[in-house]
């Protein structure tokens, strides 16, 4: 691994270990500030959709002004960020801080396209889940810290040192080095036109939605499953929380080192049995299992990306994952509702209804997927250049 990504795993580890200190305590937060719990859904549903719309301006701009100053300018706005929330001492504040944080997660295609580009011999799939393992690896004991020092000291000061950890993640990340800017062929707007309409990327993204939108399904709920019907308190929810961090840890250094499109379906298998580890299990064991195979929601987002590489020309690289992080996060902010609605009619309902949705998407990626699994090679198609 050369310095460059080392740099950003370092970085990285930093951000997850800040961002796990504060980031699920954020709604109790915004209650201790008055916010009501239709309040805190509107609060939270427009940092999600901060988090949306910026992927592909973002992607677009690093494959024409470079990745360097795109990670850079998230960087400083995500310390910036947690700085404007640790001072806030009024909700209207707190907010304005939360979605500017929100917004950093533009951030993602221009990331991961830097990362790509800096891989050397690793295929992408590879490449991505290890550094993806190095952020969650931190963000392991951020929560178990998070929570010891908001119950001790107020969730208050979670964003005071949340802030350290993110300046010193900028710190770490203003050391990388530049990438050349990938020199567009004559006709390029065209020719990107051609692979976005074109059936096999299009097929994609289809594959992409309604993956991600089933793998979704059963997680906004599960906290709330597990205290009001499994009875589990909230000082073990902090260890399933981390349980999860540690899962996406092991996951994707074994998944992600297979080839990209068996690795998607092995991470949607792994979200099915967490279905039913949540739906049947008797105690807190089972439920560690099942937050540690929960993981492989993030393994399997990381898959999306690695999949979409072959099918685009480097020159449009950082567009193309700033389209597909758009249909991830869109499936991510449509499931809810649904959760919801199945939550309200039974509580066994979501995770039966996950649980055959998941097995039914398998059987679309296995049958429809235009990548197709080849446990022999990296790459399931040869990459544009």
């Amino acid at each position: 691994m050369n310095r460059n990504l080392i740099l950003i795993a370092l970085s990285l580890m930093m951000w997850g270990f800040g961002e796990g200190m504060f980031i699920l305590f954020q709604p109790l937060y915004l209650q201790e500030l008055g916010a009501d719990p239709f309040l805190i859904g509107m609060i939270m549903g427009a940092i999600g959709i901060a988090m949306t719309i910026a992927h592909i301006p973002a992607g677009y701009l690093a494959d024409t002004i470079g990745r360097r100053p795109l990670l850079f300018t998230a960087w400083t706005i995500g310390a910036i960020a947690t700085i404007i929330m640790a001072l806030a001492h009024s909700l209207p504040i707190f907010v304005l801080g939360s979605i500017l944080y929100g917004a950093t997660a533009f951030v993602i295609a221009p990331l991961n396209s830097y990362i790509t580009a800096a891989r050397g011999k690793f295929a992408v799939g590879r490449v991505l889940t290890l550094i993806s393992a190095a952020y969650n690896l931190g963000s392991i004991g951020g929560p178990l810290l998070g929570g010891w020092i908001g119950q001790n000291y107020g969730l208050h000061f979670n964003f005071y040192f949340a802030a350290v950890f993110f300046i010193i993640s900028a710190l770490i990340i203003f050391n990388i080095k530049a990438q050349p800017i990938e020199k567009s062929i004559k006709g390029k707007n065209s020719a990107f036109t051609r692979e976005l309409i074109s059936s096999r990327f299009t097929q994609y993204l289809f594959i992409v939605f309604i993956v991600m939108f089933a793998l979704y399904l059963p997680q906004p709920l599960s906290q709330n499953f597990l205290q009001n019907e499994r009875l589990i308190p909230l000082s073990q929810m902090g260890i399933l929380i981390s349980a999860r961090s540690a899962g996406v840890v092991i996951l994707n250094l074994t998944i992600g080192h297979l080839n990209a499109a068996l690795g998607f379906v092995l991470a949607q298998a792994a979200m099915a049995l967490f279905t039913l580890f949540i739906w049947f299990g008797t105690g807190l064991p089972w439920y560690l299992v099942g937050y540690m195979l929960l993981g492989s929601y993030q393994t399997a987002r990381s898959m999306t990306i690695a999949q979409a590489r072959p099918l685009v020309k480097a020159a449009n690289m950082g567009l193309a994952y700033g389209i597909v992080e758009t249909i991830n996060s869109s499936a991510a902010i449509l499931a809810p509702p649904l959760a919801g609605f199945l939550y309200t009619q039974n509580p066994d309902t979501l995770y039966k209804t996950s649980f055959f949705l998941i097995i039914g998407v398998i059987m679309i990626t296995l049958l429809f997927s235009p990548v197709k699994i080849n446990p022999s090679k990296k790459f399931n198609l040869k990459e544009n250049p």
